[in-house]
C-alpha cells in the first residue's frame, strides 16, 4: 500500500484527561523514525502509539531532503510554494519571514513542530513559527500532516501539521554550495553554503554528535529590473493606468495652496523628471513605482544546528539538539515622504530660494502670488527607504525515550525564543526635520538637493537607529506513555497517554523613535501578554480486525486566559483486499486568539495605512464602489488627499476577542489497481465559527454603509482612521479532494522512469463577514477571505492546484522535470467592465540533472522556469505592481547549479 501514514484520534471522558494532565504534565508524540526497514515499529505524524509505517490511516505527505536536491530548492519556502495543499505566500517581502498556510485556512492555523515539538513563535504576531529559521541542511524529511484538529500535538491545528525532522546521526562530513542566476539582468541570484560533520554511530559506538551551518542570501530584485511586469502600457490595459494618480508625493513635488486646491506641478509642462516621477492626472506628477519598487526583497539567513544522542540500550535514547536561526530582510519601499507633523502641513514659504520663480532655478507658475506652498514631497536623494528586520531563533530541546515495563515511554523539555528587531537601514528622516528644512529653505521639494540640503538632510536621518523590539518565549515539559492491553482479532490493542505543561510569553516594544519619523504612520507603543497550557491526551487504537482498524484519541486543554476545552478524535482504517484500503476521521478543533490578538499594541488613532488605495466614500463620491479613481472630490477637499490614495488605517490587539472553532472530518481511498501503480483520494471539510481575522481591506469601500461604523473621521469629515485590528467574524466553510497517483515503468535499458502527481482540488472556501451575514464564495476568485495580520494580500485559493513529477534514474545519472500548476482565477474586476478579465492559469516547469559518478561528489544542474513564465497578470487593487505577486516569482528563468562533496 501507500507510505502515507496518518494521525487517529477520539474522545475520552473529561475526568479521566484531567486527572492525566495533573499527573503526567505534558504531551508531544514526535514523529521520528526509528528504523528505515518498513517492517520495524516506528512513531509517525499524528499518533503516539508505534505502529508499522504501512498502517496508514491518513494522509501524511512526505517530502523527503534528496528531493530538495534534485528538484533544484535553495529554501523551505520553495517547498511550501510547491506543495499544492499549501496557500503560502510567495517567499518576497513579508518581514515575518517564510510560513505555511495549509488548506488557505491561515497561518495560525497550520502548527510547526521541529522534530515533533514546537519552535518559539514569530515574536511579534506570536502565532505562527518563521520557516526560515529552520536548518535546512540537517533535515531529512519534511512531513505534512493533512488532517486537522490534532488530538496529538494541540487543538490550534485546525490547517494541520507540519513537522521537520532532522537527520538521526551523521558521520563524517560534507561540504555543499549551491547558486542560482536569473538569466535576465538585475538581482534575484541566490547563493547558499552548508558545512555538516558528525562523529559516532549510534549502531555501532552507541553514540553520535553532528553540527551543520547554513547561510544563505538573495539579492533585491528592483522593480525597475522588470519593469515589463508593471510597465505603464500593462496596467494601462487592465484599467489601471497609473496616470489615474493626481497629486501625491513625488519628486519633484506637487504643490497646492489655501486659495487653489488642486494639485500642480512646475515640472509638469515638461513631463516631470524622470526616472523619479511620471505624468499624472489633472497637472501633476506622480511618483515612479518602478523607480523605487521591489519585486523581491534582499534576504539574508543563518542557521545553526547540533545534535546529541546517547543510546543507553536498545530501549533507552537521550537526545540533546539546539537550533539558531537568524534571518534578515531588507525591506525597501517608496521614499520618506514630508507628511503632517501633528496637524500641521509641509508648507513652502515664497522666502525659500526654492520657491517657483526664485533664485534655486525652479520653473514659475502662475496665479501663487508669493501664497506659501502645501507640498507633497518624496524625498528621493536616498532612493527607496529601507528596513532592516532580524529575528534570531533558538530553541534546546531534551528528550528521553525510554521503556518502563510493558510502557514505551518518552519525556521532553523544550525552552525556546525568539527575537525580532527593526532598524532604519537609509533613507528615513524626521518629520519636523524635514518641514523645518523646508520652511528655513534649507531643502528643495522641486527636485535632488545641493550640497547644502544634503548635509541637512544627513542631520536630520536616523538611519541606523533601532524602531521597534520584539520577543516571544516557548517553555514546555512534556510526556507520553504507549503499551500492550490486550489481543484483538486483528493485533495488539495499544493505548497511549501523555499531557504537556507550557509557558507563551510575548513582548513588543515599538520605541519613541517612530513618534519622530512621521512617513510611516506609526507610533511608540508596548504590548505584552502571557499565558500558560496545560494539556492532557489519551488515545485507544484498536485493530478489530485483520482489515479494520479504528482509532479513538482526545485532548483536554486549559488555557490560563481562555479557559477549558475537550476536543475528540475517531479514525478507521479498513483493507478489504491488498489492493485497497479505506480509510476517514472526524474531529473538532479549538484555536484561543494569539498573545499578540489578544495582548498587543492598542493605539488610539491610526497604526499605518491602507495597502492599496481607494476612494474616501464620502469625500470622493459617485464612482464604482471599490474602484480608485472613479470618484470625484466634493468642493473644498484636494483630490490627491481623499481619491485614489492610501489611506490611514489601525491595527493591532482587540481585548473582546473570544476563541474560534472547528468541525473537520475526511474520508479516502487508496488503491494499487495495477503492479508500480498508487492512486489515492482523499476528500477534506473543515467548518470554522467566530473565526479570527481581520475584515478585507476592500469590504469598506464596497460597502461603505454597512462599515461606517467602523470608520473614525475628523471634525473636517477627513478619514482620522479605519478600524481594523482583529476581530471575531463569522464562519468558513473548505473542503476539496487530495489527489495523488505515483507510477514506475518497467525496468529498461534506458533507465529507470517513474511518474507521480500530488493534486488539491477546492471544492468549497466560502467565508461569511459576520455571524449573520451570506457566505461568499472564494473558490478561483478574490471573495472576502483575508490573511490577516500577515499580510495584506488576499488569500488566493486555487480550484486545482498539483505538482507532476517525472524523473529517470540510470548509473550515475538521474534527472527530475517538475511542473507546478496552479488553475485560472477570476480577477478582482472592481475596475471598468470593459476591463473584465480571469487570471490566466500559471505553469512552471523545472528540470535538474544529477551525476554522482565522482568518488565523494554530487553536482545538481538545472533551470527552474524552464519556459520563462511571466507571473500572471491582475487587475486587483492591493497588487500595486499589477501582477500576482504573492503566487508567483517575478525572476523568470534562472539557472541552478549545486555541488556536494562528502568527507
Amino acid at each position: 500500500m501507500t507510505k502515507h501514514t496518518s494521525q487517529c484520534l477520539a474522545a475520552q471522558p473529561r475526568p479521566l484527561l484531567t486527572s492525566i494532565a495533573i499527573a503526567v504534565l505534558t504531551l508531544t508524540g514526535a514523529a521520528q523514525v526509528h528504523a528505515q526497514d518498513n517492517m520495524t515499529r516506528v512513531e509517525v505524524t499524528g499518533s503516539s502509539i508505534k505502529r508499522l509505517a504501512s498502517e496508514a490511516a491518513l494522509p501524511v505527505s512526505t517530502i523527503k531532503a534528496e528531493e530538495f536536491a534534485e528538484r533544484g530548492m535553495t529554501t523551505l519556502a520553495d517547498v511550501m510554494m510547491a506543495l499544492p495543499q499549501s496557500a503560502s505566500l510567495a517567499p518576497s517581502n513579508a518581514g515575518s519571514g517564510t510560513n505555511i498556510n495549509l488548506r488557505g485556512l491561515g497561518v495560525n492555523r497550520t502548527l510547526v513542530l521541529l522534530n515533533g515539538r514546537r519552535l518559539a513563535n514569530e515574536a511579534i504576531s506570536d502565532g505562527y513559527a518563521n520557516l526560515d529559521v529552520i536548518p535546512m541542511s540537517a533535515l531529512s524529511r519534511v512531513e505534512i500532516l493533512r488532517d486537522g484538529a490534532s488530538s496529538i500535538y494541540g487543538s490550534d491545528a485546525i490547517g494541520g501539521v507540519v513537522n521537520f525532522i532532522t537527520k538521526r546521526d551523521v558521520q563524517g562530513g560534507s561540504v555543499t554550495a549551491q547558486y542560482i542566476e536569473p538569466e535576465r539582468k538585475g538581482g534575484g541570484d541566490e547563493q547558499r553554503v552548508s558545512v555538516t560533520y558528525g562523529l559516532g554511530s549510534l549502531a555501532t559506538d552507541g553514540w553520535n554528535v553532528y553540527a551543520t551551518i547554513d547561510a544563505h542570501r538573495r539579492s533585491r530584485l528592483n522593480a525597475r529590473d522588470r519593469a515589463d511586469l508593471s510597465s505603464a502600457e500593462l496596467l494601462t490595459s487592465i484599467g489601471r493606468s497609473p496616470t489615474l494618480g493626481s497629486g501625491g508625493n513625488a519628486t519633484p513635488a506637487n504643490f497646492t495652496t489655501a486659495a487653489n486646491r488642486t494639485a500642480r506641478n512646475p515640472y509638469f509642462a515638461t513631463g516631470c523628471q524622470a526616472p523619479y516621477s511620471i505624468v499624472g492626472g489633472g497637472t501633476s506628477c506622480i511618483l515612479n513605482n518602478n523607480e523605487y519598487g521591489t519585486a523581491l526583497h534582499a534576504n539574508e539567513r543563518v542557521t545553526f544546528y547540533a545534535r546529541g544522542t546517547k543510546r543507553f540500550n536498545d530501549d533507552h535514547t537521550l537526545t540533546i539538539d539546539y537550533v539558531r536561526g537568524q534571518a534578515s530582510i531588507f525591506a525597501a519601499r517608496n521614499p520618506t515622504n514630508a507628511v503632517a507633523v501633528n496637524g500641521v502641513t509641509a508648507s513652502l514659504p515664497s522666502t525659500s530660494k526654492w520657491y517657483p520663480g526664485a533664485s534655486g532655478g525652479v520653473p514659475a507658475m502662475t496665479g501663487l502670488n508669493n501664497a506659501p506652498l502645501t507640498v507633497t514631497w518624496a524625498v528621493a536623494d536616498y532612493g527607496a527607504a529601507v528596513q532592516k528586520d532580524t529575528q534570531v531563533n533558538q530553541r534546546l530541546a531534551v528528550s528521553d525515550e525510554n521503556r518502563f515495563g510493558e510502557w514505551d515511554v518518552r519525556t521532553g523539555l523544550v525552552l525556546g525564543v525568539s527575537e525580532r528587531e527593526n532598524h532604519y537601514q537609509n533613507g528615513f528622516f524626521r518629520g519636523q526635520g524635514l518641514l523645518d528644512g523646508l520652511k528655513s529653505g534649507a531643502l528643495n521639494p522641486f527636485g535632488l538637493q545641493d550640497q547644502a540640503g544634503l548635509d541637512y538632510l544627513k542631520s536630520v536621518s536616523v538611519d541606523g537607529q533601532k524602531n521597534r523590539d520584539s520577543k516571544s518565549t516557548f517553555t514546555g515539559v512534556d510526556i507520553s506513555a504507549s503499551r500492550e492491553l490486550m489481543q484483538l482479532s486483528g493485533g495488539p490493542m495499544t493505548v497511549a497517554i501523555g499531557g504537556d505543561l507550557h509557558r507563551d510569553t510575548t513582548r513588543d516594544d515599538k520605541l519613541a523613535i517612530q513618534n519622530e519619523v512621521t512617513y510611516l504612520n506609526s507610533t511608540a507603543s508596548h504590548g505584552e501578554g502571557a499565558r500558560n497550557v496545560v494539556a492532557a491526551h489519551v488515545e485507544l487504537d484498536m485493530p478489530l480486525t485483520k482489515t479494520l482498524n479504528v482509532n479513538f484519541a482526545a485532548r483536554d486543554d486549559y488555557f490560563s486566559d481562555f479557559g477549558n476545552t475537550v476536543n475528540p478524535k475517531v479514525s478507521f482504517r479498513w483493507e478489504p483486499t491488498k489492493s485497497m484500503m479505506f480509510r476517514g476521521s472526524a474531529n473538532t478543533g479549538f484555536r484561543a486568539p494569539t498573545l499578540f490578538d489578544a495582548y498587543g499594541y492598542r493605539l488610539p488613532g491610526a497604526t499605518g495605512r491602507t495597502s492599496a488605495r481607494w476612494d474616501d466614500p464620502v469625500l470622493c463620491p459617485g464612482g464604482t464602489p471599490g474602484a480608485a479613481g472613479t470618484g470625484k472630490a466634493l468642493p473644498g477637499y484636494v483630490a490627491s488627499e481623499v481619491c485614489n490614495v492610501t489611506l490611514p488605517v489601525q491595527v493591532g490587539s482587540n481585548a473582546d476577542l473570544k476563541p474560534e472553532k472547528s468541525r473537520g472530518w475526511t474520508l479516502g481511498a487508496v488503491f494499487e489497481p495495477m503492479k508500480s501503480l498508487t492512486v489515492s483520494a482523499d476528500y477534506w471539510n473543515v467548518r470554522m465559527t467566530d473565526m479570527l481575522a481581520n475584515l478585507p481591506q476592500q469590504v469598506y469601500f464596497l460597502y461603505p454603509d454597512k462599515y461606517a461604523h467602523l470608520v473614525v473621521r475628523n471634525a473636517d469629515r477627513t478619514i482620522n482612521y479605519i478600524r481594523n485590528v482583529t476581530m471575531n467574524l463569522g464562519g468558513q466553510k473548505a473542503a476539496g479532494v487530495d489527489i495523488s497517483a505515483t507510477y514506475a515503468f518497467p525496468r529498461n535499458v534506458a533507465g529507470d522512469f517513474k511518474v507521480q502527481l500530488d493534486g488539491t482540488y477546492l471544492t468549497q472556501f466560502d467565508n461569511q463577514l459576520e455571524a449573520d451575514s451570506p457566505f461568499v464564495s472564494n473558490v478561483g476568485r478574490f471573495g472576502l477571505a483575508s490573511n490577516g495580520t500577515t499580510s495584506s494580500f488576499p488569500i488566493i485559493t486555487y480550484r486545482w492546484k498539483h505538482t507532476l513529477k517525472l524523473s529517470w534514474a540510470k548509473g550515475d545519472w538521474s534527472a527530475q522535470a517538475t511542473q507546478n500548476y496552479n488553475s485560472s482565477y477570476e480577477d478582482q474586476n472592481l475596475v471598468a467592465q470593459q476591463y473584465w478579465r480571469d487570471i490566466e492559469a500559471y505553469k512552471v516547469w523545472n528540470l535538474t540533472a544529477t551525476y554522482k559518478g565522482i568518488k565523494n561528489v554530487q553536482i545538481v544542474a538545472g533551470v527552474t522556469n524552464l519556459f520563462d513564465k511571466n507571473p500572471p497578470v491582475t487587475n486587483h487593487s492591493g497588487y500595486s505592481f499589477g501582477y500576482l505577486s504573492s503566487a508567483a516569482s517575478p525572476v523568470g528563468r534562472a539557472y541552478n547549479l549545486r555541488a556536494t562533496y562528502n568527507f
